[in-house]
């Protein structure tokens, strides 16, 4: 069996549902004619078997990770449209005092940038379905207000002239009003792209209660929202009896994202639990989609500090399922920052560790072995050797050597240290590995465990990590599978910078204590 894969027992391929290459326009009576009027005719469920049953029933081989490769959430559509109109804009507005002087070039910069980064961390740069200038200007005021306050203070400190901090404060306030002027003309013309169709993202609606038909109406009637209704899925037992007739089931929903080009989904009221709906969402053209729900909870309110809707309907951005994007690029710097400083400032530890290594267990000071990393790549990973196994399968298949007679002083002491594992720092930097992500494990486990728990192999949307939160959190050693899983997954989902700084105080924290295997 290759490392990469697995066998197709042990992770069947996922059921596609049966949804054949045409379509099918029901009748209009069905939810009121403006609900179909115009664009693509309704996708209605026929049958046929699709692509991926057809694969596994020739016999190919599936990898464990395999509904996880290359998948992540759509951000190049909405958002990535609205942060490349949105954001020149501002930065342009907030740059124009320096047409005027050149004075004061050190604070209007730091004031453009600071006011960016309030800006995108107070939601401003989100994606909206619902844009109006009018819901934008108190947080827009408050933020400009608080990152001027700041550069005002340091400039302050700086220039003891009053008439220095006078004119600067002038340019902040021609700035932040040229912020309003741009924000006006950004929103206004994405109302009228949106209202002339000139953009506008194809979306499948999942449930087909009373809240998906409400949706897939206003969406017909109101394009400046955006989205175009192209279907509608739902659990099995909805099948004829919701009141907006159905495209397919979910397990038809990965088929459907194809055939009609979907952007957007749109979770309404779907008649399933959650975690079914949760391993739809998870396979690979679904995840690439954006993803809206209507919140279920009275009183719920999108990110942002202030609320989204479709018409009257309360609707919410669900963040990223996979770092991409950004996100990536800002995780993969922060990475190779550590990394090289760290290799830097410990290579006094690290040489010490090699001396210790020779002199307990002799020459081979290196422990190479072979580790799955995101997407499901193997690569080599790099350890001080702790003892020496028999045999390339007692390495490939041991689970755990935390009480094995062949460990030396030396060797365990570096392994309740965490010494042993600090020449990863060069996978770090080659891109093998992260500072801070899931345990990398062996083929043989990664396989095995996929099999037995279903959200394991999500963890492989990431690349591995030296350290990681269900670590921190207790999970190392002979600790339940499925809490690790657990554990990983929350991290991916809800990755954030100060995250990863957190988990790597805490592994600081652990190593002093010797909390290690």
């Amino acid at each position: 069996m290759s490392s990469q894969r697995a066998t197709s027992e042990s992770a069947p391929a996922p059921h596609l549902g049966g949804v054949a290459q045409q379509m099918v326009v029901p009748r209009h009576g069905a939810v009121g004619e403006d609900v179909f009027r115009g664009g693509p005719p309704y996708v209605g469920p026929v049958t046929g078997e699709p692509e991926g049953v057809a694969a596994s029933r020739a016999g190919l081989d599936t990898t464990a990770v395999l509904p996880y490769a290359k998948s992540r959430a759509s951000s190049r559509t909405s958002w990535l449209r609205a942060w490349m109109m949105t954001v020149p804009i501002d930065v342009a507005a907030l740059l124009a005092p320096l047409l005027l002087s050149q004075n004061y070039w050190r604070g209007t910069l730091a004031n453009a940038v600071l006011t960016v980064a309030i800006f995108a961390a107070g939601g401003l740069y989100r994606p909206r379905r619902h844009v109006s200038i009018l819901d934008e200007l108190p947080s827009i005021f408050g933020r400009l207000l608080a990152s001027a306050a700041v550069v005002a203070i340091i400039a302050a400190e700086r220039h003891s002239s009053v008439e220095y901090v006078g004119g600067f404060m002038r340019g902040v306030a021609l700035s932040a009003g040229l912020v309003i002027v741009g924000r006006t003309a950004s929103r206004s013309l994405t109302k009228l792209v949106r209202k002339r169709r000139w953009v506008e993202h194809n979306a499948i609606i999942i449930g087909s209660g009373p809240i998906g038909l409400e949706l897939a109406r206003l969406l017909r009637r109101y394009p400046q929202y955006g989205l175009r209704f192209v279907g509608c899925v739902d659990a099995p037992s909805r099948q004829g009896t919701g009141a907006l007739p159905l495209s397919g089931t979910l397990d038809d929903l990965e088929h459907l994202v194809r055939l009609l080009e979907c952007e957007v989904l749109v979770i309404a009221d779907p008649d399933c639990l959650e975690s079914t709906l949760m391993e739809t969402l998870l396979l690979p053209r679904s995840s690439r989609c954006d993803l809206w729900a209507v919140p279920r909870l009275w009183g719920s309110r999108s990110q942002g500090g202030y609320p989204d809707h479709i018409g009257a309907i309360p609707i919410v951005k669900i963040g990223d399922i996979s770092l991409s994007g950004p996100r990536w690029a800002i995780k993969r710097a922060s990475d190779i920052l550590f990394a090289a400083v760290a290799l830097i400032a410990l290579s006094p530890v690290l040489l010490l560790c090699a001396v210790a290594t020779l002199i307990d267990g002799g020459p081979g000071i290196f422990f190479h072995q072979e580790r799955i990393g995101r997407y499901g790549k193997p690569f080599k990973v790099i350890k001080f050797r702790s003892m020496r196994p028999v045999d390339e399968r007692e390495s490939q298949t041991n689970w755990s050597i935390a009480h094995d007679q062949r460990v030396g002083p030396i060797g365990r002491f570096m392994r309740r240290t965490s010494l042993d594992e600090l020449p990863q720092l060069w996978n770090i930097l080659r891109g093998d590995m992260s500072v801070v992500g899931p345990r990398p494990e062996r083929p043989y486990f990664v396989e095995k465990f996929s099999a037995e728990y279903p959200t394991y192999a999500a963890r492989h949307r990431v690349p591995v990590g030296l350290t990681g939160l269900a670590q921190v959190s207790g999970l190392r050693g002979d600790t339940p599978i499925s809490d690790r899983a657990r554990f990983d997954n929350y991290y991916i989902e809800n990755w954030s910078l100060w995250l990863d700084i957190k988990v790597v105080l805490r592994t600081v924290s652990e190593v002093f204590r010797a909390g290690g295997r």
